[in-house]
């Protein structure tokens, strides 16, 4: 039986007062101008019992200076660092970030990438926690290591090489969700060239959302994402964005539409624009 990709601040209360042994929740709160940011405010205050998942540290590999902001963890390093925060193979994982779920997203994916399926994203982050009455604690849980293994890894990604053939060959549709003027090439303050991989198209991730940070229904999103891709299926799609996370926003709303299967490029603007005599789009596809 499948998992439904959210659960909201309700259902979360719930599963708390229940004292489940076999739930971790997880704050990925960060901010891609302070690294330290997320860390200060989980210490202020977060979720009863969550632990942090650092998106700079354990949601992310080493970076080389051409292979993007943040490139994907070892599977393996990442498992065992979510062992360390207490996750079992049998553990119901719930990530959070501070409204519009993109870093929660990305843990949402890298357990998914690593086989590990009972993972949720809450519906509205911290914000909705609040908004339903929900409190906080300054207290850090210590938990036990847990044991949590590498399965079947069904979250496909593609290589740069495999993003530059396809400029080419068009046999995919790129989807990218940085924010319309970064697509246009505009106003880049983050990456060190402006444009977009020739032939994407644009989605920013925050399209995905209702005025109160929880995601559009999925009726909605299938339509508006049906609207975008035409006639490609769910499989031929990748997806970027500036370093591979709001990416993985996008692949979460496509799962609440009912529209699986389709790829992420880990690298994203980040390491593409950082290649040598790569093709850079600018203001229109």
């Amino acid at each position: 039986m499948s998992i439904a990709p959210l659960i909201t601040a309700g259902e979360l209360a719930a599963l708390l007062q229940q004292g489940n042994q076999k739930l971790l929740v997880a704050d990925c709160r960060y901010a891609l101008t302070d690294p330290a940011a997320g860390a200060q405010a989980y210490a202020k205050g977060h979720i009863p019992g969550a632990v942090y998942a650092d998106l700079g540290e354990l949601l992310s590999g080493a970076t080389t200076g051409m292979n993007g902001r943040h490139p994907l963890p070892d599977p393996q390093v990442f498992a065992d660092g979510m062992a360390a925060l207490g996750a079992n193979d049998d553990t119901r994982v719930i990530a959070y970030d501070a409204e519009d779920s993109s870093f929660a997203a990305r843990l949402w994916w890298l357990l998914r990438w690593i086989g590990h399926e009972n993972v949720r994203v809450l519906d509205g982050g911290l914000k909705a926690w609040l908004d339903t009455g929900g409190e906080l604690s300054t207290a850090a849980p210590q938990p036990s290591r847990g044991r949590l293994g590498l399965r079947n890894r069904a979250m496909p990604t593609v290589t740069f090489t495999d993003v530059l053939a396809n400029v080419e060959s068009q046999e995919k549709l790129v989807v990218d969700a940085r924010s319309p003027d970064r697509y246009r090439g505009e106003n880049e303050t983050i990456d060190p060239a402006a444009g977009h991989i020739p032939g994407a198209l644009n989605r920013y991730f925050k399209e995905n959302l209702q005025a109160d940070g929880t995601f559009k229904s999925p009726a909605t999103l299938q339509e508006e994402f049906r609207q975008l891709l035409g006639d490609t299926s769910p499989e031929q799609v990748i997806h970027q964005c500036g370093s591979g996370v709001t990416a993985c926003h996008n692949l979460l709303a496509m799962e609440i539409a009912g529209l699986k299967g389709a790829t992420l490029y880990p690298g994203s603007w980040s390491e593409w624009c950082r290649q040598r005599n790569v093709p850079i789009a600018r203001s229109g596809i």
